[in-house]
Parts: structure tokens; C-alpha cells; sequence
């Protein structure tokens, strides 16, 4: 495969750079921090022949995943440094804005995990969002993740320099992110289920002035830069 940088491009959804880069037909896939699947159930749409496992730790999430079942698409409770499935079980690994929410001191051993339950020749696609842009410097207000996402590229890079992974491509591009209003930024963005924010009337008053520039009277758009790296089971 390409390994070339391509520069970064509008995309609205991202399953079309996931079926740029790999095979997604007749595929044993699994997710690793899947939230809704939103991408999962769009995938198995398009490939009735698919099959998609999706581990997520939030257990508000997990419970809502279990109450809108479909078919080839199941959900475990688990996260990615403790895969309950045996070796080679998978031909792709995805984790989407996830591997950076790993804790820092379990991410060499996600990778691992991850390397053993995805068989030979067989990839994993990592998207992370950059540490740039308009939309990350106003959710640094309350959740600054600069430390984090820096972690989950270099544990990317350590992984590369043993015997599991071959990197095989990149992609940069650009996801557009639109808020109907503040409120609708403060419940998506600043109170989601797996995290606490630790929000007191101070902090919201501060984002909200910092959010309110950006606003319309068709709301916020926005545009989050990321970075996908593609490797492959050696």
C-alpha cells in the first residue's frame, strides 16, 4: 500500500477513507471504544457479508448499544487492553478518536492485545483528531488533551518498531462539525457519558463566551482536523 501523506481534504463520512485503504467486504471487524457505531451499522449496511464486534468501557453507552441490536453486529463490555477473543480473530482493528482515551500506562499493552486477536495481514486503522484548529482550542477550555494524544502517536511509533506492526499508509482530512447552539455544544461536547469534566457555573460562563464569536444564527460549524494511520499485521 501507499504510504504517501495525502493533504487533508473535507470528508463527511468517514467510511469512505476506511474503504479506500482496506477490504471491507466479506470482513470480521472489530471496534475497539465504538460510543454508538454510527459508522458500524452504516458499514454493514453497504457489506451484508460483514461482520462488526464493538467493545466500548462506558457502560451508559454499552446499554443503549445493547437496546438497538441489528444483525452482525455485536457489543461487548471491554476495553482494547483486554480483548475477550481468541488470536487472529479479526481481519481489521478500528478505533475511532478512541486510542487516545486508552490510559496512558495500558496503551503498549492495547497494541498488543490488538495485534493478537487481529490475524496476519490483516490491518488496524487509527483515526485521531489533531491537536489544532478552532474546535480544539475552544474544548481546551475544559477537557485540554494535548498530553493524551501525544501519548497515543508515540505508542503508535513504539509499536512500529517491533516485530507486529508495518505502518502502510496515512491520511489527513477534515470532518466538518456543526452545533445547533451552545446548548447543544455543552451537552455533546461538555457532558458526555464517559467522562466528568468537573463543569461549575465559572467554567460554562468561559466557554460560552469563547463559543459565542463562532455562532450564527445557523449555529456553529467548525472543521477537526484528523490524522489516520493504517497498519498492517506483519
Amino acid at each position: 500500500m501507499d504510504m504517501i501523506e495525502q493533504p487533508a481534504v473535507l470528508i463527511e463520512d468517514e467510511l469512505t477513507v476506511l474503504s479506500a485503504l482496506v477490504p471491507l467486504k466479506s470482513q470480521r471487524v472489530i471496534e475497539l471504544g465504538c460510543g454508538n457505531a454510527r459508522l458500524a451499522r452504516t458499514l454493514l449496511d453497504q457489506f451484508t457479508d460483514s461482520e462488526w464486534v464493538g467493545l466500548e468501557v462506558d457502560e451508559r453507552q454499552h446499554a443503549k448499544n445493547l437496546a438497538a441490536p441489528r444483525d452482525r453486529l455485536q457489543f461487548v463490555a471491554a476495553g482494547a487492553q483486554e480483548i475477550p477473543f481468541g488470536d487472529a480473530s479479526f481481519d481489521l482493528a478500528v478505533m475511532l478518536k478512541s486510542l487516545h482515551h486508552v490510559p496512558i500506562a495500558l496503551l503498549a499493552q492495547a497494541l498488543e492485545e490488538i495485534a493478537r486477536v487481529v490475524r496476519p495481514g490483516g490491518h488496524l486503522y487509527v483515526s485521531e483528531p489533531v491537536y489544532a484548529g478552532d474546535l480544539n482550542a475552544l474544548i481546551r477550555h475544559f477537557n485540554d488533551e494535548g498530553i493524551v494524544r501525544a501519548a497515543a502517536q508515540k505508542a503508535l511509533d513504539q509499536a512500529l518498531l517491533g516485530n507486529d506492526w508495518k505502518q502502510v499508509a496515512q491520511r489527513r482530512f477534515d470532518v466538518p462539525v456543526h452545533f445547533r447552539d451552545f446548548a447543544d455544544f455543552e451537552q455533546r461536547m461538555m457532558r458526555p457519558t464517559y467522562a466528568d469534566h468537573q463543569l461549575d457555573e465559572r467554567k460554562i460562563a468561559a466557554v460560552r463566551d469563547a463559543f459565542e464569536p463562532h455562532c450564527s444564527a445557523a449555529g456553529a460549524r467548525f472543521t477537526r482536523p484528523m490524522h489516520v494511520r493504517l497498519l498492517q499485521r506483519s
